[in-house]
């Protein structure tokens, strides 16, 4: 039974009027005007608000944090939009928990402000220089960290880090930003702010370090080598699933009684595993359920491969097949046993336990938490930027299992299922609209992939050295050609049965 009813009449979300919200919703117990910033969270989406602002949050509902804030950030012009809803609401955020047979809300104040969005970043760079700011974090999805696919390294080509590098005052990208600001904290002879990402990224905190080193590489030697030595980038993993807000979710929010521009819905289970590498101290996040750990590498690796990689295996087909949601893939039959198929047989070989949990376990948990019918979290969100999914999630197994000599007939099967996504229409003849930044370039590929399966592998920012590796190849054409052939079900039912 939903723990909240109905209401006619939403209330406005605001500081003045959280004592008149809805009986059984949830609201700061602190008093918010007397918090002090902490955090800047630049990339300040769903996912951040319902994960690590609610740990902050749930922190300062104990009395403690109050000293860390948050201010949240964007570099692009789209998020001003966001900034302007939230600012319209003094920085609340309604969080809508769905679970399978209930749904509870509460509201969020952890944030405090949301900088301006600007050319040049300059109240952004000000406001991490400001020695109150003791973490600056990031969420700016996988593909956001101007990682070079042939050297692993930042890439220096980018027409962004190059006008970052040119015009180091006046940067575009976050990064950039990041070293502008560091660089007059050491200027003014203060230590650095801790660098935190919170994106799916195996090594994220050591992505962060390599990026804005590097690029702080390209200005300023001296500066370069202080990050490097006094800074901290620790590693995390994060988890929590989050859908996209949009028309349905604006209307439950109305629906428990809240008048909210940008609410949140996610499931009822989070984790936040964190390297406890701090320059500059820390919330004590663990007092409220995050785990701090000087070896976040395991938890990364299961999180990333079961969960994450397993968000493709399902994506692509369901998209194929008009399956509109990841927890109508998980009630489909055939897409639901090609999941644990190749979980099975091709991705648990490759993840070790963590303390407390075993893998088959933990794709216990998965199954039970992407089958839940209340997040209406859609194939298309997460199918989203495959281009830079399928390289950080899917073929690093694909790359252990060949080295080991084990089987990729699944693994195969999803890239093939990915690349005949691209190639823009679904089984039912409907149009599949452009879903990733190098959409085109897929579908150039997924085109000729057609009548030359290896035109898709040779895309060497994505594949690399994998599209000369005979059994994958093989394996990839083989279901490519019998996808074109019969169609996305039948293609299922013959690996199902091992032909």
């Amino acid at each position: 039974m939903d723990e909240l009813m109905t209401v006619a009449r939403p209330t406005p979300l605001s500081d003045a009027m959280l004592a008149d919200l809805p009986e059984g919703v949830a609201r700061p117990a602190y008093d918010r005007a007397r918090l002090t910033p902490g955090i800047v969270h630049i990339g300040l989406g769903n996912f951040h608000r319902a994960h690590q602002a609610w740990y902050t949050h749930r922190l300062m509902q104990q009395g403690l944090a109050q000293d860390w804030a948050i201010l949240g950030a964007g570099v692009r012009p789209y998020d001003a939009a966001m900034r302007d809803r939230l600012l319209a609401q003094d920085c609340l955020t309604t969080l809508i928990e769905l679970s399978p047979d209930h749904r509870s809300a509460e509201v969020t104040g952890a944030m405090i402000d949301y900088l301006p969005i600007e050319d040049g970043n300059g109240a952004l760079i000000r406001a991490m220089a400001d020695p109150a700011i003791r973490i600056v974090a990031l969420t700016v999805t996988e593909g956001g960290y101007y990682i070079d696919p042939a050297t692993g390294g930042l890439d220096t080509t980018h027409p962004d880090i190059a006008h970052d590098a040119a015009h180091p005052d006046v940067p575009r990208t976050a990064f950039g930003a990041m070293v502008a600001a560091l660089g007059l904290r050491r200027a003014a002879g203060l230590g650095p702010f801790t660098g935190m990402s919170c994106d799916n990224l195996r090594g994220n905190g050591a992505i962060l370090r390599q990026v804005v080193v590097g690029l702080a590489r390209l200005t300023d030697q001296g500066l370069a080598d202080w990050i490097e030595a006094e800074g901290a980038f620790p590693n995390s993993m994060v988890d929590c699933i989050v859908p996209a807000t949009g028309p349905a979710e604006l209307a439950l929010v109305r629906e428990m009684g809240i008048a909210d521009a940008a609410p949140v819905t996610h499931e009822n289970y989070r984790q936040w595993v964190i390297e406890d590498a701090f320059c500059a101290g820390r919330p004590d996040w663990d007092r409220v359920g995050a785990t701090f750990t000087d070896d976040v590498h395991g938890y990364e690796m299961m999180k990333i491969r079961i969960l994450n990689a397993g968000h493709q295996v399902l994506a692509n087909a369901g998209e194929l097949l008009s399956v509109p949601t990841i927890a109508d893939c998980m009630a489909h039959p055939a897409i639901s046993a090609m999941f644990r198929k190749v979980q099975t047989e091709e991705i648990l070989p490759y993840v070790a336990a963590v303390p407390g949990t075993a893998p088959a376990d933990y794709l216990s948990l998965i199954e039970r938490r992407f089958a839940n019918p209340a997040i209406r979290d859609t194939v298309r969100r997460v199918a989203f930027d495959g281009s830079s999914r399928h390289p950080g999630f899917v073929l690093p197994i694909l790359r252990d299992a060949l080295a080991a000599g084990g089987p990729v007939q699944g693994l195969a099967l999803v890239e093939a299922l990915w690349a005949r996504m691209c190639a823009g229409t679904r089984e039912d003849g409907s149009a599949i609209e452009a879903n990733d930044p190098a959409w085109p370039d897929l579908v150039a590929a997924a085109r000729a992939a057609r009548d030359r399966p290896q035109a898709w592998l040779e895309q060497a920012a994505i594949y690399g050295p994998l599209a000369a590796e005979p059994r994958f190849a093989e394996a990839f054409a083989g279901w490519l050609a019998l996808l074109a052939e019969t169609g996305t079900g039948a293609t299922l039912e013959a690996y199902l049965q091992g032909r």
